[in-house]
């Protein structure tokens, strides 16, 4: 049975989005992203549900209907498929969530997409995401420049 369901972001999941992207694990590894307020939340919601390149896809437990996490797909300009990205609170890491959200999207992504291949980029320090990547069958592509910033291109191939 499984533990998790994926839910489509909206605006009743606004608190949950103040707590997630305020927690450690998002500002280091992900970054700041001035979510405060309610207010704060909604307009982030809003640019999200808005772009078309963006899917944004709430973890929840079967058990509770509690937000735990997210699942994101998005097409990069400097990709040329797109990039799955994930996150969790902390009290809920290190527990399988992950695995089993990333598990469920990417049966689905690969069962209903005419795209054969799917990135995860990561920056070069965040092992437990690089670890994650690896057990979902992941592989090294290349080591990219954002922004600045390195990253580590991983890809995953339909087979």
């Amino acid at each position: 049975m499984p533990r998790i369901d994926l839910c489509p972001l909206d605006a009743t999941y606004a608190p949950f989005i103040i707590e997630l992207v305020n927690s450690p694990g998002w500002l280091e590894f992900i970054g700041e992203r001035n979510v405060k307020s309610r207010e704060d939340a909604d307009a982030y919601i809003r640019k999200i549900e808005s772009n078309p390149a963006v899917d944004y896809w709430i973890i929840e437990l079967v058990t509770s209907g509690e937000p735990v996490g997210i699942v994101t797909l998005i097409q990069r300009d400097y990709l040329q498929s797109p990039d799955i990205g994930f996150a969790l609170l902390p009290a809920f890491e290190k527990q399988g969530y992950a695995f089993e959200a990333v598990s469920l999207f990417l049966k689905d992504f690969f069962s209903v997409s005419t795209n054969k291949e799917i990135h995860a980029i990561i920056l070069e320090h965040n092992r437990p995401s690089i670890q994650l990547v690896q057990k979902l069958g992941f592989v090294f592509s290349d080591h990219i420049e954002v922004n600045g910033e390195q990253l580590l291109l991983y890809s995953k191939k339909l087979t």
